[in-house]
């Protein structure tokens, strides 16, 4: 199989690590021609994915920000051969879908929104490995939910790359829901460490600051679009924590023992119902 990836930093370099260790051909594309010239040297690909070379792929990755895959999925959709299978790997899916369903139907190739549920708080190719996305969930947006022969299809192909949970979803739902899991994370994370205390934090930190503050190390370019992207759902998100919040504040300024300990209470069942 020949599989091109389009975007080789964190995410397109391992999934390019995955598919090469796997025996397949892969192409690379990147802007930045020090990572294209890396991957190439340290054999992660086996030649460049351009114009000539993207009607020979089985599969191509775009692993992109959401407006350059948007760019970029239109500028090949033309040249793509209707055998091949196209899927992004955005962290947000509503826009990517809806022009990449279109531009498959136009030129008879197939689309699949994709998103890997992996990855670290670094980016680039540097940080990338073949492991990545071992028993990591992948989230798919198909434009037909129920065809079973299709998803097979689509699950053979990714194998390589040896997801764990795989799920199929819409891109509205999808969006919705990472706004939650992901994106209102990295904004509290953020935030948290933004207090003048964080500054003096050694010493009287453990877990809980490690894990809080893990994300707020991100790469803010590609959050900023991501964030934008998905702005309402992530609105709600954010406008339901601060709620939230100051509910606890209230108690607390209050000295309302009764309040902050069923707020501490209804927080800690929410948990146990989280986790089953």
């Amino acid at each position: 199989m020949t599989v091109g990836v389009c975007g080789l930093g964190l995410i397109g370099g391992s999934m390019a690590k995955a598919y090469k260790e796997a025996g397949h051909t892969v192409l690379g594309y990147d802007l930045d021609t020090a990572s294209l010239g890396y991957a190439s040297l340290a054999g992660i690909i086996d030649g460049t994915l351009d114009d000539s070379t993207v009607p020979t792929c089985d599969l191509i990755f775009i692993a992109l920000y959401p407006i350059a895959a948007v760019e970029y999925l239109t500028r090949i959709a033309p040249r793509v051969d209707p055998k091949t299978v196209v899927m992004d790997l955005c962290g947000t899916k509503k826009e990517i879908c809806e022009v990449g369903f279109a531009l498959a139907s136009k030129y008879c190739f197939t689309f699949v929104g994709g998103h890997p549920m992996a990855g670290t708080q670094y980016s680039g190719i540097k940080y990338s490995k073949a492991t990545l996305f071992k028993n990591a969930p992948m989230v798919l947006v198909p434009a037909v939910y129920d065809d079973i022969y299709f998803l097979a299809r689509i699950k053979q192909l990714l194998a390589p790359a040896m997801f764990g949970k795989i799920s199929v979803t819409t891109a509205e739902e999808h969006d919705k829901m990472i706004a939650f899991t992901s994106q209102l994370a990295h904004v509290v994370s953020n935030a948290y460490v933004k207090s003048p205390t964080a500054q003096n934090h050694k010493g009287f930190s453990a877990g809980s600051y490690k894990d809080m503050t893990r994300v707020a190390w991100l790469n803010e370019n590609m959050w900023t679009e991501l964030f934008l992207e998905n702005k309402q759902p992530l609105l709600d998100e954010i406008d339901c924590i601060i709620k939230s919040l100051t509910e606890y504040r209230d108690a607390i300024a209050d000295n309302d023992a009764d309040t902050l300990r069923g707020l501490l209470r209804d927080g800690r069942i929410a948990k146990e119902k989280v986790d089953g």
